[in-house]
């Protein structure tokens, strides 16, 4: 396991809630773990994904009632990652040492969440998750092959807008990044009053000009909040699965445009996901670069700044440079 102690005592999202099926187990990987998920009524277990007699992938193994049964030589565990049953040995109890390990996760907001270790911080608030008058559309999931602080930091800058997003959330005509404020304090950092014209800034079509604030709570968890006459904000995970791979989770919310069905709106964030993932994809060095003299900087991009400043006073090393 690696041994960033950041991330490591952080909350990651690494599933849908509705993926985990009750009688099939799922498979994911996170900071380089391989990990096997499955359901057993309002529980979700996280362990890591091996079977501690011959190592096989328990991801490949059947769920029976409230046990996993491993697929090689039917080793059972109960929901407390303990060997239950050895079928080779069935008048043998199993050792106490034969225990899956197994990680601590919770559900909300409609994901999976899982640390390794000891989070001092809760997961980050969700503002408008509780707001009936808030339509929730989640997007996703988005896989690049780059490390997990490229996406993020890709995310909070809007300078690209024009260019890798031009028809939708810029236009090379207005690529102007009036001066805004960004402050780094015990809750993360915060960039408001950032001004841009945006076509068409949430899939409706109607061109506007629009006031962004982005929160950046978690190394990578990030919200934003754009309004124009009414108000859109996503919520953005990404989830660092190996040093150079990461998998972006997304929920948008809206308190308007209630006429356009849920899969159009889906769509246009497809769209510009599909717009970013080459570009991110292509930034080298791949590691996002925390000393400030490796590239280059303007006051346009005072987000970034603070955010690698902020990574680096944190100490985060998977996935920076």
């Amino acid at each position: 396991m690696i041994h960033d102690s950041v991330l490591i005592n952080d909350w990651h999202v690494i599933a849908r809630s509705t993926d985990i099926v009750e009688g099939q187990p799922l498979r994911a990987r996170l900071l380089g773990e391989d990990l096997v998920l499955w359901r057993c009524g309002e529980k979700v277990m996280v362990w890591q994904d091996l079977c501690i007699h011959r190592g096989s992938r328990l991801s490949l193994g059947k769920i029976n009632g409230g046990t996993l049964e491993c697929p090689y030589h039917g080793w059972t565990y109960n929901t407390e990652g303990q060997c239950v049953r050895i079928p080779a040995h069935p008048d043998q109890t199993p050792p106490a040492k034969a225990r899956v390990l197994t990680f601590r996760s919770v559900e909300r907001y409609g994901w999976v969440w899982v640390t390794f270790g000891d989070p001092q911080h809760d997961i980050p608030h969700f503002p408008e998750w509780e707001d009936q008058s808030f339509q929730k559309i989640f997007c996703g999931p988005y896989h690049f092959k780059a490390a997990a602080p490229r996406a993020i930091e890709n995310f909070l800058d809007v300078a690209h807008f024009p260019f890798v997003h031009e028809g939708f959330l810029g236009e090379r005509t207005h690529p102007e990044i009036p001066d805004y404020e960004v402050v780094t304090d015990a809750n993360g950092i915060t960039a408001k009053d950032i001004t841009i014209w945006q076509p068409n800034p949430d899939g409706t079509g109607i061109g506007k000009p629009v006031t962004y604030t982005y929160h950046i709570w978690r190394p990578l968890t990030v919200y934003f909040v754009k309004k124009a006459q009414q108000q859109f904000a996503i919520y953005f995970i990404v989830t660092p699965v190996d040093e150079i791979g990461c998998i972006g989770w997304m929920c948008m919310v809206m308190n308007y445009a209630y006429d356009i069905p849920y899969d159009e709106l889906r769509a246009f964030q497809d769209t510009v996901a599909g717009q970013d993932i080459p570009i991110v994809e292509s930034q080298r060095p791949e590691k996002l670069p925390l000393d400030l003299q490796a590239e280059l900087h303007l006051r346009s991009d005072k987000t970034s700044i603070a955010y690698r400043k902020w990574l680096n006073e944190l100490g985060l090393t998977f996935g920076t440079s």
